[in-house]
This record gives structure tokens, sequence and C-alpha cells, in this order.
């Protein structure tokens, strides 16, 4: 890897996030966990210099990658002149918000860049037609609040907007020392599996979102009083109590399931409604 940069006179840029997996082992083993065969097409984001891009071209039918620098899209075009595989030159965050593709019957298998993971994995998941499962490597903490249950630290918007839609399945750390350039930080990659059917109906998933987001922009305060600002108290409290849940709860201790009613049982409109 490190001669490959060196020849092509190519600097990692930090700012991307450009930490790369090196390691065959762990890169086998999250192959091994997308379960992939040749029927599978696979969504790449950020291949790097490919050698996950590699095993993913082996196993699967299709392979779509979106890379974002200029310099590696053109070591990798170079490097897999196949059909079944196709880069993209693209910050992927605008590229899934722009194009609002079908990627259902896809998966996700990628090394995220850890500045953008959690905004990527939100996009999928609340595509109307997301992947049917996401294979991600990101940092350990963003892994910890995909994974995290009510009044755990961790728990928080991120387990919320993810977990709507999709169940983890399984996850396993990454030695930073896998990686070149070796990062600050913890990585692992955790496996996610879309639920089906939805838990929310799409015309109520917007107040959801409101509500989560809300509910949690004051950890310490009660949720019904920062709920008040949005809803008739009137209907909070015939919801709180149709849910049993206290006037004094906190938005820390509230289930997805409970969430999930919550957004049923209030007004799309909010005050007006």
């Amino acid at each position: 890897m490190k001669q490959v940069l060196a020849e092509r006179g190519i600097q990692l840029t930090k700012s991307l996030g450009q930490n790369f997996l090196h390691d065959g082992n762990q890169l086998r083993r999250i192959a091994d966990a997308a379960a992939l065969t040749k029927a599978d097409r696979v969504l790449e984001i950020g291949p790097g210099l490919g050698p996950l891009t590699e095993l993913l071209i082996e196993r699967a039918g299709e392979v779509l990658a979106i890379e974002i620098d200029a310099r590696l899209v053109a070591v990798l075009r170079t490097r897999f002149p196949r059909a079944q595989f196709q880069i993209i030159h693209a910050d992927a965050l605008e590229f899934l918000k722009r194009e609002q593709r079908d990627w259902s019957g896809w998966k996700l298998v990628a090394n995220l860049p850890y500045s953008a993971a959690s905004p990527i994995l939100v996009e999928l998941a609340q595509s109307a037609r997301g992947p049917d499962r996401m294979v991600a490597t990101l940092q350990l903490e963003v892994a910890k609040r995909l994974m995290a249950r009510p009044a755990e630290p961790d728990y928080g918007v991120l387990t919320l907007l993810v977990g709507l839609d999709y169940e983890p399945d399984d996850s396993f750390n990454i030695p930073a020392s896998c990686f070149f350039p070796v990062p600050d930080v913890d990585s692992a990659c955790i496996c996610l599996n879309r639920r089906k059917p939805s838990l929310l109906a799409a015309a109520e998933r917007a107040t959801f979102n409101r509500l989560v987001k809300l509910s949690f922009s004051q950890r310490r305060k009660m949720m019904f009083k920062l709920l008040r600002t949005e809803w008739p108290a009137q209907k909070l409290e015939a919801a709180f109590a149709e849910l049993s849940l206290p006037a004094q709860a906190r938005a820390e201790t509230v289930s997805l399931q409970q969430f999930v009613r919550l957004a049923g049982f209030l007004p799309k409109d909010s005050r007006h409604g």
C-alpha cells in the first residue's frame, strides 16, 4: 500500500478520513460478514486503494464504489477494468442525497470514512428503499451508539434514526494497527439487517425524526417539557398516558418501540394538530 502511494505520489488527506485497512484477515472477516453470493449487488463507499474491493468483486455479482479522491479513482479504474465493477467519483453523502436510488436488493459493504460515517448510515437507513444489509467499518464509538440500549450512555439520536429501520446483528473490533496510517481512534465493524416489515408508516417518519431530535436536544431535561414546545400539552399527556410514560421521563430511558408509538399518537403538524 505504501509502495503504490509512493509510486503515484499520493499523499493521504486527513480531512477525508483516509485511514486504509490493509490487514488481510480483517478484510476477509468483513467480506465474510456480508455473506455474499454472485447474486448480490454491493455498494462500497470509500474503497481507497481497493483491498476490500478486490474481495467484493470476487464474491459478488456487481460492485458499485463511490470514491471522493480523484487520484484513487484513477488507481481503481486501472486496477479493476472489469464489467461487474463501476466506480463513481463523488462525495458519497452528496451522491446519496442527490440520486435517491433504489438500494433494496443491495448490500453496503464498506470501510466508511470516519468523518462521514454517521450521516452516510442515516441517509441510507432512512431511504425509502435502503440496502438489505449494511456491513460497515467505522469508529468504535459510533458502533457503540448503533448498538446501545435505553439508559446506556451511548444511546441517542443515531441509535434511533438508524435503529428504526435496521437491527444490529453482529460486530467485532479492529485494532488500529490494521490501518495505514494508524488512526487515533479505535474501530469496529458492525452488521445491520433491514427490518421487514418497517416499524413505522411512511407518513409518520417525519414526526418520528422531529420527536427524537427534540427529545435528545437537551439530554438532562425532561422529555415532556422539550416536546411541549412543538406539541400541545393535552396531546402529549394523552400520548404519555397511553404508553405509561411518566411526565418526568428523559429521552435516554425511552425505547425505540415507545418512540415509534409516540410518533403514531402525536399529530404530524405539531402545534397545529
